[in-house]
């Protein structure tokens, strides 16, 4: 299992092989946990090797997953869980397209990688997911640009279940180091922003399939 969000869990996953990585991600841990903002290490099949409490806390209102748990695997629960839609505002388009943009990114470099194998058999079992990913998505990119699909900068919405954030937005800040960079880890940092109240969401916006809806595809 993954280091649970706010320091539940003692021993990161994966572990790597160098007893100065270990040393070096525990003291990491601690870092981590002192940054008020949701914030996660992943390894590069989305994996949760660290989260601190505010990541957990962001996370605190889904429901039991076997499989998609956000302190488990980032890209599983954006994909998979029912609930995601109820966190990720406009979850189609600012939350699963550009996860999809990166998972076909994390193929095509770790194409034999079980774990990404796995995910596209999931995506592939979801009949609309996968015409999303082999047809949509291509459309998608071209139409929004390569810069919309990349982390670091995009401001994405969000429902916080703290009244005090509520329906917000977030900056995600790719704030990775050299060290985490060399073991293929990421880190990321949702830097939440005071923003919107005037939008309340209906029932239905807040749990809706986590499943993609129709993606326009390329004509001819």
């Amino acid at each position: 299992m993954a280091y649970q969000a706010g320091g539940q869990r003692s021993v990161p996953r994966p572990v790597p092989a160098s007893r100065e990585a270990q040393a070096y991600l525990r003291d990491y841990a601690t870092l981590l946990e002192a940054v008020p903002f949701p914030s996660v290490v992943l390894d590069h099949r989305w994996d949760v090797v660290l989260a601190n409490t505010a990541f957990a806390s962001l996370f605190r209102g889904v429901g039991p997953h076997p499989t998609a748990m956000p302190d488990d695997n980032f890209l599983r629960f954006v994909l998979f869980h029912p609930d995601a839609s109820a966190v990720l505002g406009d979850h189609e388009s600012s939350w699963c397209l550009p996860m999809l943009a990166h998972f076909a990114a994390a193929v095509e470099r770790h194409g034999h990688d079980h774990g990404l194998q796995a995910i596209r058999r999931e995506i592939a079992q979801d009949p609309i997911m996968e015409a999303a990913y082999r047809q949509g998505l291509p459309h998608w990119i071209r139409a929004v640009g390569e810069r919309a699909v990349a982390h670091d900068g995009a401001v994405r919405p969000l429902h916080h279940p703290d009244p005090r954030w509520g329906a917000t937005e977030c900056r995600v800040v790719d704030e990775t180091p050299r060290t985490l960079q060399e073991i293929e880890y990421t880190r990321l940092t949702l830097v939440l922003r005071e923003v919107r109240r005037d939008r309340p969401r209906s029932r239905a916006a807040r749990r809706t399939p986590a499943h993609l809806r129709v993606v326009p595809t390329p004509e001819g």
